[in-house]
């Protein structure tokens, strides 16, 4: 045995050699982690940057769009006076009127002229849930925002202005037929075609609303109701015209019934009270009287004495002078002279009763009879 293993140097030589390889692996292994560590912090730099600018862009695309928003909604605020009158907006009819009235004819020129005008406001039950309808029945009154639905000239609203060929000006009941400004005035020939009136508030009945005292024609579409305020809506103090003041003109001396009158409208009433809003023969001819108790005639008709027709056949006029006056007074809700008295009888259709009725040179109104108008069934139209 040599000296140097009788020593122990080989084991000493293996276990330096084993610690010196150790040693190596660690610092290649520490070598390595660094530079991974380098890269991996590297790429995270690179992410970031990448993060950040897609933050920016997104904050700056952002900016656009709410700048964008801003002058979208501050152009819908401010439009021209061009896109103005070019302008349309999305309004439908909430419900009908179901009027005593079923004519133009006959229907008071102002609400509550009539106390026992009667109406039923039907409401469309897709638009109007009978929630929107709690506390109406708290006011004594009502406004209702309607369409002139039965206007002569609608079709020219359709047109453009520059061929419409509106009028300025209209004929006004108490001036007796001279013109005015439309707008000076509460004629249903208008621009826009839209009523606004004021109803007594009876009762609300599912999706109906029970009126009284209206000036509403059968049929009228109705484009919303509010409450009416006295506090604000009764204004203390506001003038008026002179002309308006002049009720005197319209108002009538008297209205007397003829004796088979009653008998008349009993004879019709077994059909037409089926669906009538009032309780008897009786209460309708009140309404009949109240009706009537103002000259319900047009200024056409004001225009032309009664006597001015019977005068052309004694006068020996030509047939067609007087052929041209009868159609005149027929047009406007006359009829041909009463063969008898050389009277016009005029007509009042009130819920498909047509009323005859005539009415001298000094405003005394005579109530013929009754009779069912034409086609009438008695049945409900709504």
């Amino acid at each position: 045995m040599s000296s140097y293993q009788r020593c122990g140097f080989y084991p000493a030589l293996a276990i330096s050699l084993a610690i010196v390889s150790i040693s190596a692996s660690s610092a290649l292994s520490v070598y390595w982690w660094n530079v991974k560590s380098r890269r991996m912090k590297s790429r995270i730099r690179e992410l970031e940057a990448e993060l950040n600018s897609s933050v920016e862009k997104c904050a700056a695309e952002r900016q656009g769009r709410v700048r964008a928003q801003q002058a979208l909604r501050e152009a819908v605020a401010r439009p021209s006076a061009e896109e103005l009158l070019g302008s349309s907006y999305p309004m439908t009819p909430i419900g009908v009127v179901k009027s005593c009235f079923s004519m133009r004819n006959g229907t008071p020129r102002q609400p509550l002229l009539v106390p026992l005008a009667r109406a039923r406001l039907i409401f469309n039950a897709s638009r109007v849930p009978p929630a929107s309808l709690e506390g109406i029945e708290d006011y004594s009154h009502c406004w209702i925002i309607y369409v002139f639905h039965l206007n002569t000239d609608l079709e020219k609203l359709w047109k453009h202005p520059s061929r419409s060929k509106l009028k300025a000006k209209v004929r006004v009941p108490r001036l007796g037929g001279d013109r005015i400004g439309v707008f000076s005035t509460r004629s249903p020939h208008r621009p826009c075609p839209i009523g606004l009136t004021v109803a007594k508030v009876e009762e609300v009945r599912g999706h109906q609303l029970l009126l009284s005292g209206v000036d509403l024609v059968d049929g009228t579409p109705v484009l919303d109701i509010k409450p009416y305020l006295p506090y604000s809506d009764c204004v203390q103090g506001a003038m008026v015209p002179t002309w308006i003041m002049a009720d005197n003109q319209l108002a009538v001396v008297c209205v007397n019934f003829a004796e088979d009158f009653y008998s008349t409208l009993a004879s019709c009433w077994a059909v037409a009270g089926k669906n009538s809003m009032y309780t008897s023969p009786a209460e309708f001819q009140e309404l009949i009287k109240e009706v009537l108790g103002w000259d319900i005639r047009s200024v056409s008709q004001r225009n032309r004495p009664h006597d001015s027709l019977s005068a052309a056949t004694e006068g020996g006029k030509a047939h067609k002078t007087l052929e041209h006056e009868v159609n005149v007074v027929a047009s406007a809700g006359g009829e041909p002279l009463d063969h008898h008295t050389g009277e016009v009888i005029y007509h009042l259709v009130l819920e498909g009763i047509d009323v005859s009725y005539m009415i001298d040179s000094e405003r005394n109104v005579l109530v013929r009879s009754a009779e069912l108008r034409s086609g009438y069934c008695g049945k409900e139209t709504f």
